[in-house]
């Protein structure tokens, strides 16, 4: 395609390409004359990725390099990049915003009927109801896929998983909500006009999202290291066991 045709669907200006270009962030375009440069689908999602991690994750461009750079080489940054596209992209691209009714929400999660029964029995998914009908936000949708994501990955019952952990999870988030937003009401409350106000409030809620979840995934290698060293730990001791006579 000509770069008329990838500002067109990717949203970015020439400038902006010729930069990216420059920068290092685009490959260079395969060259059909003097002054065309052919530019294939995969600059569109390599933009498309830059302005994400840029709007999403507020992470400069030399972040951004070193990321793309990488992604290719490694499998986990791959698979890190199609869950971070898939479930944590701007509301605008997230399919859809809300759906009406069970048998809607199950098309659009692929989640089992007993699975969604239990998800609102333990309130980590809670619809609206709205003239006596079910109506599920974009957040239960996420919810609903990730929990099907996890069984897949082996965080599921039939691996010996106990799925009322996550019910214990959600209470515990919900008391961290709570103390958040109880130090933000007490720094805030009564100093700020209304609209003001209203629009802290929601970029809060995203940064402090984004905030948890960068938190959990640092504790977590944390524990994931604390756990190896322990037993690679055992494993000398029981070898060096083995060899007393």
């Amino acid at each position: 395609m000509k770069i008329g045709e990838l500002v067109k669907r990717t949203r970015v200006s020439k400038e902006t390409v010729h930069y990216y270009i420059r920068e290092g962030l685009l490959p260079k375009p395969r060259k059909r004359g003097r002054n065309i440069a052919d530019y294939d689908d995969g600059y569109v999602e390599r933009i498309r990725m830059i302005k994400e991690l840029q709007d999403r994750y507020f992470l400069p461009l030399a972040i951004i390099k070193n990321i793309l750079k990488h992604q290719k080489k490694s499998p986990e940054g791959q698979s890190l990049l199609s869950l971070r596209r898939e479930y944590f992209r701007p509301v605008d691209q997230l399919l859809p915003s809300e759906v009406e009714g069970e048998e809607a929400f199950l098309k659009a999660t692929e989640l089992g009927r007993k699975w969604l029964v239990k998800m609102e029995e333990w309130g980590i998914i809670s619809p609206e109801i709205r003239n006596g009908r079910k109506i599920y936000s974009q957040d239960d949708i996420t919810l609903g896929k990730l929990v099907l994501e996890m069984d897949k990955v082996g965080i599921g019952v039939r691996d010996g998983f106990d799925a009322e952990a996550l019910k214990h999870y959600r209470d515990l988030f919900r008391e961290i909500v709570v103390m958040s937003h109880k130090y933000y009401f007490e720094a805030t409350l009564g100093k700020l006009p209304p609209e003001e106000f209203s629009k802290r409030i929601v970029q809060g809620r995203e940064i402090m999202s984004g905030f948890f979840y960068h938190l959990y995934r640092k504790l977590s290698r944390e524990e994931y290291r604390r756990i190896l060293r322990l037993l690679e730990t055992e494993a000398k001791e029981g070898e060096d066991f083995s060899r007393v006579p």
